[in-house]
């Protein structure tokens, strides 16, 4: 979003819109407070989300005082250009209450597929624990070759099942695959993020 665009949007008399602020990575909704035209521009050329407080009559930072920053990649504008979406990557909780989300941490408010992205950062957490600690600090003890023969082995279990038509066998191989591809991902300082750009960009030019 350019200048140009930014004077474009329809902005009302008190040249306040809503911005809904949404992890980029796992879908998840984060929080929701408004921006005027200084703290979009300001948003865009920090790249840190950056709102206009209406209780302190001012711009915004969001973390300014408590570190957790809102990384800005993207904003774009609704249908009627009166509100927008901000997508960014979230340093630490969002909410003030401490929660990932002001709509606090209840995996029903979250779209499915960001478990994915929870899962992950949980996996993120265990590099490097204790072997004994848990079987993913194990997996990542016993080094590449091992987590790359398990995600062998995850996939021809999966397929094997959907060879015989056991549809909850299925389920159950392919759970067990998607988690050691995160695992062997992680073993490499890849995340699942990065394959999807590249499904993207498949997509594009396909």
């Amino acid at each position: 979003m350019n200048q140009q665009q930014i004077s474009q949007l329809n902005w009302p008399e008190n040249q306040l819109l809503p911005a809904i602020v949404q992890h980029a990575v796992s879908g998840k909704v984060l929080m929701q407070a408004y921006m005027n035209p200084e703290a979009l521009t300001q948003s865009l050329s920090s790249k840190k989300v950056t709102f206009y407080s209406r209780s302190k009559q001012r711009l915004w930072c969001k973390g300014e005082s408590s570190g957790n920053f809102l990384h800005l990649v993207s904003v774009t504008a609704d249908c009627d250009a009166d509100s927008l979406l901000v997508l960014a990557l979230p340093e630490g909780p969002t909410c003030h209450l401490g929660n990932e989300s002001c709509w606090a941490n209840n995996s029903q408010n979250s779209p499915q597929l960001s478990f994915l992205y929870q899962l992950e950062q949980v996996i993120k957490a265990l590099q490097g624990s204790d072997a004994t600690s848990s079987y993913t600090a194990s997996l990542f003890a016993s080094g590449v070759k091992r987590i790359a023969q398990k995600v062998g082995e995850e996939g021809v279990e999966a397929a094997l099942a959907a060879t015989v038509g056991d549809k909850e066998e299925l389920k159950n191989e392919a759970a067990d695959l998607v988690f050691h591809l995160l695992v062997l991902l992680r073993s490499q300082d890849l995340a699942l993020n990065e394959v999807i750009q590249v499904l993207q960009q498949r997509h594009k030019s396909a």
